[in-house]
């Protein structure tokens, strides 16, 4: 990273000098009393490079670092290219400032544009955002798109995300939308108790593919039955089963979400992560945040610009549909940088290795006595029984470097979600079978 020089104490003295005071406690003249904190701040003296280096490490030696993983409930470890890192690691791009002034901001706002264009083909949607905070706000700015004067209610899936479910109760709760959850069956979305939900009143339906429990749903099937209602159908979708299920586009979805972080992100707790977004033309203008356009110059030449930003966004957030001013534009470039290097065919291995090595993993349990809840298609991820304690059970597991499927808690307590990608290899499934029947 380059140096931060500050200003230095007689520039400090100019700056107060021009708008008239004498000291920076004047400058902070109208706080109260009670909340400057007196004597400065009770710091400890700094240390050097390398007595820095050494506390640092042994901080992160607390961190529990396994040697293969089998959870996903999404967050999920896929290889990620060494370029991806090479590429985005550049200082020119680790940068949180807004391209606003597009002319000195050509190439940040090229890798947004590129970002965006690469999400439509994967969605098969018209237009996508600069990007959101995360895969579960999305889903929340996208039923906030949706809200229209006589449509207030939102649909959710019990079948999403628990963390993306809780996410949408949350916006909607600040935006005025009721939330109504529709129960699961065997898995799946109940069609019929979705059906009966269904009038003019509904807004829209966010349903997750796959859902939490790795299982495909029927998503064209729910597609009619919420567009019978004029509503709009949200699917929340993994990047990365795109390559082999079809896509929202096909399904007739109006907007497509989902957390990007398998597109060459490393696992992290709580991020950052990325949060997708694209639609249907004709809902646009509803999207939140940034969006990038191409366009020419006055010699002709191309260029980019920001376009279509609400301003409302920033100059009167009381009417505005969305408050998101921001996005996660390195995260957006990683996406991209990783889409580009492992390309269609690459996207598409790896979809079909994760989806073969999980049917093995699950095999490989139901021989051992951790029979399948759901006898149901499913992408990579899936539910079995566990044959005890599930919480000694992964113990067991991680006193081996190996971090277990997810214990699940509610109706379905006692149960193991477990999850392959194309990061786990022949033996580790094998280790992992071994290790279960010792236990």
């Amino acid at each position: 990273m380059g140096n931060y020089i500050p200003v230095t104490e007689n520039e400090k003295k100019e700056m107060l000098l021009a708008i008239g005071i004498d000291s920076i406690d004047a400058l902070f003249g109208q706080i109260p009393e009670e909340m400057i904190i007196k004597g400065g701040l009770d710091l400890p003296e700094g240390l050097s490079e390398t007595l820095i280096h050494k506390k640092m490490t042994a901080m992160a030696e607390k961190n529990r670092v396994f040697k293969s993983l089998f959870r996903g409930a999404g967050a999920y470890q896929h290889y990620i290219p060494a370029i991806v890192k090479s590429i985005t690691g550049k200082e020119a791009f680790l940068t949180a400032y807004t391209p606003y002034q597009a002319e000195v901001s050509q190439g940040i706002l090229q890798t947004i544009f590129e970002y965006q264009t690469m999400m439509c083909e994967l969605t098969g949607l018209d237009d996508s955002n600069a990007s959101v905070y995360d895969g579960a706000t999305a889903a929340a700015e996208a039923i906030a798109m949706c809200k229209a004067r006589k449509k207030n209610k939102a649909l959710v899936s019990a079948t999403a995300n628990p963390g993306v479910i809780e996410t949408i109760k949350t916006y909607c709760h600040g935006n005025g939308m009721e939330v109504v959850v529709i129960p699961e069956k065997n898995g799946e979305t109940n069609i019929e108790l979705l059906k009966r939900q269904l009038d003019d009143g509904v807004a829209c339906l966010y349903l997750q593919q796959p859902n939490y429990f790795g299982i495909i749903e029927a998503a064209e099937e729910i597609s009619q039955l919420i567009h019978t209602v004029n509503g709009k159908l949200i699917m929340g979708v993994n990047p990365i089963a795109m390559a082999v299920l079809k896509t929202p586009a096909e399904c007739q979805a109006d907007i497509a979400v989902g957390e990007g972080q398998p597109l060459g992100m490393p696992l992290g707790f709580g991020g950052p992560y990325l949060g997708f977004m694209t639609c249907k033309a004709e809902m646009t203008r509803k999207l939140p945040g940034r969006i990038v356009g191409e366009t020419t110059d006055l010699e002709g030449k191309q260029a980019f610009v920001l376009t279509l930003q609400a301003r409302e966004q920033h100059i009167r957030r009381e009417k505005a549909a969305s408050n998101i001013c921001s996005n996660q534009a390195l995260c957006a470039m990683t996406a991209a940088v990783y889409l580009t290097a492992v390309g269609p065919r690459g996207l598409k291995e790896a979809a079909i290795q994760s989806m073969s090595k999980a049917a093995y993993l699950k095999e490989q349990l139901a021989e051992i006595g951790y029979a399948a809840v759901f006898d149901k298609p499913f992408f990579n991820e899936f539910v079995t029984e566990a044959k005890g304690e599930p919480e000694k059970i992964m113990a067991s597991l991680a006193d081996n470097g190996i971090l277990g499927g997810l214990p699940l808690t509610g109706e379905h307590m006692g149960h193991i979600l477990w999850c392959c990608t194309e990061m786990n290899s022949k033996d580790e499934i094998d280790t992992l079978i071994q290790i279960l029947k010792e236990v």
